[in-house]
């Protein structure tokens, strides 16, 4: 059963809809088959191989997935000789974490990403924040203090993997040049919409919320964050890979970006 809360009894950062799919038990229970297959899953996969390899078994190193869904990212990590830290905000998507972890190799913590005050400074050696769980934080302050949070916890020189979607990439689909104009307008007369917030239906929810990003922004909030960009791998548009051809319109054509950055000393 959904825990209701109304707006104002919310956590800082979460909107309803987002309250709701993270207490609702069935998004977790079917979450590896509904999402079985998915190009990004298999690109995230791939590319954490590339920058985080295998480790001797008696290794302490230890990576926290911050909205780690079910573990699907993680559990690779702890099978290549990696400690895990599964945070997510929803206790249904914890327990498919622990069924996967008998030997306790991930320990789950239940806390919303804004809020991350209880971890100490230095605790973990790498971090995740994958498939645009930056992007279901609503308000710039928010996810700023969510990514200092994140460069706080991180060891000096500890790698931090993120995914979020291109705003752009809207004005290629139906009805994507009126949302553009739509969410220009709203930013400039709200103060409760940004540009690149978005509002939609997902998984039998009505108010699901998003905010996607342009380039400059969240290269910007993670160097504000304290961290220096490695890559920012422009992605297609089936999210399987990184763009061909990036030097044609691609800050247009990116789906969004897959980010590699380095905690500063």
């Amino acid at each position: 059963m959904t825990q209701h809360r109304t707006h104002w009894q919310l956590p800082p950062g979460i909107e309803p809809g987002t309250w709701e799919y993270a207490n609702r038990s069935s998004i977790a229970a079917d979450y590896d088959e509904y999402f079985r297959g998915h190009g990004l899953f298999a690109l995230d996969d791939a590319c954490l191989e590339r920058w985080l390899p295998i480790l001797p078994t008696n290794s302490t190193e230890v990576v926290a997935d911050l909205g780690c869904g079910t573990g699907r990212a993680l559990v690779p990590l702890v099978e290549r000789g990696y400690r895990g830290l599964a945070v997510d905000l929803s206790p249904w998507m914890l327990q498919k974490v622990q069924q996967k972890s008998s030997d306790g190799e991930m320990l789950p913590l239940c806390a919303n990403l804004v809020e991350l005050d209880g971890l100490r400074d230095g605790c973990v050696d790498h971090a995740l924040c994958l498939f645009s769980t930056l992007g279901m934080i609503k308000g710039k302050a928010c996810r700023q203090k969510t990514l200092g949070h994140i460069g706080r916890i991180l060891k000096p020189r500890g790698l931090f993997f993120l995914h979020v979607h291109n705003v752009w990439c809207n004005l290629l689909f139906p009805g994507g040049a009126r949302w553009m104009l739509e969410t220009v307008c709203r930013s400039l007369f709200s103060r409760e919409l940004e540009l690149g917030d978005k509002y939609y239906p997902y998984r039998g929810l009505n108010n699901m919320y998003l905010h996607v990003f342009r380039r400059r922004e969240i290269l910007k909030a993670l160097t504000r964050a304290g961290f220096r960009i490695v890559e920012a791998t422009p992605l297609s548009g089936d999210l399987g890979g990184p763009l061909p051809h990036r030097w044609w319109c691609g800050f247009l054509r990116a789906s969004g970006w897959w980010i590699v950055a380095e905690r500063r000393p």
